[in-house]
C-alpha cells in the first residue's frame, strides 16, 4: 500500500492517525469525516464542511498520544471556539510541521476496541473489546487468530463479559454485529495482506446508533525482513 511505502520511506514506523483512517477507509472501515488544516481560513473551511459540533487534535506523524499532552479539544460548536482551540493546540506542537486535525464529532456512549498484534508463532491476531478508558482499566478483550471467519467475529462479540454493551440499552438500538463483524474481519485481512503492519489500534470504536465509526486509529509499521 502507497501510504505504508510511502512512510517506511521516510523512516517513521508508525502512520499518523489521519494516514491510519485513510488507510482504514481504503479497506472499507467506516471512519470520521476530517481535513488536516493549517490555519484559521482552512480551519473555517473544513468546519464549515463536516459541520458542528467538531473535533480539533494536533496532527503530526510522530504523535501517538494526544490526549495526555492536552492535544485535543472536543465538542466545539462555533468559529470563536474553533479559532481559540485551534490557536492553543497549535501552539502546543513541537517542530516545524505544525497542522490540526478537523474530524466530524462521532455522538455515541457506546466505545468498542478493535485492534490487530502480529505474534511471532501465530501470526496476526484480531482484538476486540470495550474501548476509550475502559481498554486499560478492564482489559475486557477477545482474540482471534487471522483469518476469521463470519463465525469467529460474531463468538470474538460474545466472549467479553461486557457483551451486553452491544444490546438494545437505555434507549439505544442494538449494535449492528454484521457490520462489527466486517470489520473485525477486514482487520485481520489488513495484517495477513500486509507484512509491514506490526500493530492496529481502533480505539474508540464508537457506536452512532447501531452504525461502528472508527474515530480513532493508529498503525504501527516495521519493515519485513529481507
Amino acid at each position: 500500500m502507497e501510504i505504508i511505502k510511502r512512510a517506511l520511506d521516510q523512516g517513521r514506523n508508525m502512520l499518523s492517525e489521519h494516514e491510519s483512517k485513510e488507510l482504514l477507509s481504503t479497506y472499507g472501515i467506516p471512519v470520521t469525516k476530517e481535513r488536516i488544516v493549517q490555519d484559521t481560513t482552512q480551519l473555517k473551511e473544513a468546519a464549515s464542511e463536516i459541520g458542528y459540533p467538531i473535533v480539533l487534535k494536533a496532527h503530526s506523524p510522530s504523535l501517538a498520544h494526544k490526549t495526555e499532552k492536552g492535544l485535543i479539544r472536543v465538542d466545539i460548536r462555533n468559529d470563536q471556539e474553533a479559532s481559540e482551540a485551534f490557536n492553543e493546540i497549535m501552539g502546543k506542537i513541537e517542530g516545524s510541521e505544525k497542522a490540526v486535525l478537523v474530524q466530524e464529532m462521532i455522538k455515541g456512549q457506546r466505545e468498542l476496541v478493535v485492534g490487530l498484534t502480529r505474534d511471532p508463532q501465530f501470526g496476526p491476531c484480531v482484538m476486540f473489546g470495550l474501548g476509550g478508558i475502559f481498554t486499560e482499566i478492564l482489559k475486557d478483550i477477545s482474540f482471534r487468530v487471522a483469518p476469521l471467519e463470519k463465525r469467529d467475529a460474531l463468538e470474538m462479540m460474545k466472549d467479553i463479559k461486557g457483551h451486553k454493551i452491544l444490546d438494545a440499552v437505555r434507549g439505544m438500538p442494538s449494535a449492528d454485529l454484521d457490520a462489527l463483524a466486517d470489520i473485525l474481519i477486514t482487520v485481520g485481512r489488513m495484517g495477513l495482506e500486509n507484512n509491514e503492519i506490526k500493530e492496529i489500534d481502533i480505539n474508540p470504536l464508537i457506536l452512532k446508533g447501531s452504525k461502528p465509526v472508527a474515530v480513532d486509529a493508529l498503525v504501527v509499521l516495521e519493515a519485513p525482513h529481507p
